[in-house]
């Protein structure tokens, strides 16, 4: 089960990654489009090229996270596999913690289109933490 999970984040972040890469002003994928202040930043070259630079940084660690959870799927035993769902859910909780206040002021001072976007990415990832929380719990 837990490589079904796997597989499904996967897709996510390899759909983000294309997306930061290739489509940076897209509304899908978690593409910066979202950003009201996305197209801001183009008024002022000097900020644009730092908000390119830090989008391209992310879409980067992205990808190189995205390597290491394929290697993972297709060399790890089961009890890898294991381990990996507990470190898949609480890493991934931390965007409760840094990312999700940030992302749902922003919501509420009208700064993301569509509006209500930051309860949609923070029940998104709600639903792969506690995806890869049962998987763990399960196989105990």
């Amino acid at each position: 089960m837990i490589k079904y999970v796997i597989l499904g984040f996967l897709i996510l972040e390899v759909s983000n990654v294309l997306a930061l890469y290739f489509f940076p002003d897209s509304k899908l994928a978690n593409g910066m489009g979202v950003f009201i202040a996305w197209e801001k930043s183009k008024e002022d070259n000097q900020v644009h090229d730092l908000v390119q630079y830090l989008v391209n940084c992310v879409a980067g660690t992205k990808l190189i996270f995205i390597g290491l959870l394929i290697l993972i799927l297709i060399t790890a035993d089961d009890q890898t596999l294991l381990y990996t769902s507990a470190v898949m859910a609480s890493t991934i909780s931390v965007f409760y913690w840094r990312l999700f206040p940030i992302i749902r002021q922003m919501d509420k001072n009208e700064q993301l289109d569509p509006k209500n976007y930051s309860v949609f990415l923070g029940g998104m990832i709600f639903l792969f933490v506690l995806a890869f929380f049962i998987v763990f719990l399960s196989a105990n």
